[in-house]
């Protein structure tokens, strides 16, 4: 799932001044789209993307405030060395409104797509065009077969991996963990003994939230996807989200229920909100914020939420707040990481689209978006020192780790109706409720 993060104005002030910063180093920041600099040294790295002056690539995605303002200023200098104009627009909406706009002949000519299931039923529909030779070049010379298998349908690639995310991570406060003596646990056995210690303290052990507009619910998923891959193994997972065995399989309810052990304990959540219930109306924004006030100490969340913390909150193992590994469950399972990403997928294939396609693909663009901050990518081009948040550093190590057992988020996978449909809805009514088994057997009966 993509992330949606609050504007916060210090971060706007710095990103409209890095804006001016990059125009000036083309020459002008008064003139978007114009490429009268295009000779200039700093320009010379986007001369395989010239020829394309004037020209305008609408995009459309699920990235909003902060992070948007971010996209612009990481593609200005590509915009003023190119003289393609680049128009992003972000909605919350986005998994809602896009197929509106592609069924109704309304299609943006690019889509930061970040649920695999949702591009494939774009791709079967021949709503996609392929990438480009150049496109498909770049994208197998930075990504791994691994991460292009995600965006390739019946063996035709339909776009790059964009940013990426790891979501097996606990967020927690370094300083309430050495003023109450507790450690960080490796196993899940430890993780639920410090649960019941923080419980017995008088706090509640967890706060969570899967309020998100029209994609409420899956924050929930994260939650099943994570314990089923630590108790049945990759390989059981991949056969559930492909729906090689039923949505209701015994090895899926156990997952539930496990997960349940914490989401639906009264005794654990929800620090800072309310009981059991109030994690449907509590947005995945705000979910973490009570462990800032000491209401809360345990967060399960992914390294996105590291733009989510108020203003002046540190990030790091010194600071105000900082993730550990969710623990493993079963040593024999190896040690699994859940994570996500978008794919840039074309609903159109002008030159000047295929140019932008495949400059997000690059190893420069890449490296661009990572030194203005907060971000991800398992693009292999990727500098780790461009990477300066320390939950990112470590989620690119993650990433670049040749022994990670790495999949993805299991919803983003499935068809749209089921993944970011029934599975996102079922979360909210068990979460409300229903019990575990007719949860399970109502999204299978909606895979048919």
């Amino acid at each position: 799932m993509a992330v949606f993060a609050r504007p916060r104005q210090a971060f706007v002030i710095a990103g409209v001044l890095g804006l001016a910063l990059s125009a000036a180093a083309c020459g002008t920041g008064n003139d978007k789209g114009s490429s009268s600099n295009a000779d200039s040294a700093e320009c010379a790295a986007y001369d395989k993307y010239k020829g394309h002056d004037g020209k305008k690539v609408s995009i459309y995605s699920s990235i909003r405030d902060i992070e948007a303002d971010r996209l612009d200023q990481s593609w200005e200098q590509f915009e003023e060395c190119t003289g393609i104009d680049i128009d992003h627009e972000g909605s919350g909406e986005f998994e809602a409104q896009l197929p509106v706009r592609v069924d109704g002949g309304n299609a943006p000519d690019l889509a930061f797509i970040p649920q695999p299931g949702l591009l494939k039923r774009f791709a079967d529909a021949g709503k996609l065009k392929p990438v480009g030779a150049d496109t498909k070049a770049m994208a197998e010379q930075n990504y791994s077969p691994d991460w292009l298998k995600y965006s390739t349908v019946n063996g035709t690639l339909y776009g790059a991996p964009l940013g990426s995310n790891v979501k097996s991570f606990v967020w927690y406060s370094p300083k309430m963990f050495k003023e109450k003596g507790w450690t960080v646990p490796t196993t899940w056995d430890d993780l639920i003994k410090l649960s019941d210690t923080i419980a017995a303290s008088g706090i509640k052990p967890w706060c969570a939230g899967i309020e998100s507009g029209d994609a409420t619910g899956w924050p929930a998923t994260d939650w099943i996807e994570d314990v089923l891959l630590r108790t049945a193994g990759p390989e059981v997972y991949d056969q559930w989200t492909t729906h090689g065995i039923p949505f209701n399989d015994p090895k899926v309810a156990e997952a539930l229920d496990r997960a349940g052990s914490i989401l639906k304990n009264e005794k654990y959540v929800n620090g800072g909100f309310g009981g059991v219930k109030s994690l449907a109306t509590t947005s995945f924004q705000e979910a973490g914020v009570p462990i800032t006030t000491g209401k809360c100490a345990l967060h399960r969340q992914a390294s996105f939420y590291a733009n989510q913390w108020p203003e002046g909150t540190k990030v790091g193992e010194d600071g105000d707040v900082f993730a550990f590994y969710f623990p493993a469950i079963d040593p024999a399972k190896g040690k699994p990481v859940l994570g996500g990403g978008e794919f840039v997928a074309a609903f159109n294939d002008r030159p000047e689209v295929q140019a932008v396609q495949t400059y997000l693909a690059s190893g420069e663009y890449a490296n661009s978006r990572a030194k203005i901050g907060d971000w991800v990518s398992a693009n292999k081009q990727l500098d780790l020192a461009n990477v300066a948040n320390p939950i990112d550093k470590l989620s690119v190590q993650i990433l670049q780790d040749q022994s990670t057992v790495f999949r993805f988020d299991g919803s983003d996978l499935m068809p749209a109706a089921v993944g970011a449909g029934t599975f996102w809805k079922g979360m909210v009514d068990w979460v409300n409720g229903k019990d575990t088994a007719s949860v399970l057997q109502g999204i299978e009966s909606s895979w048919k």
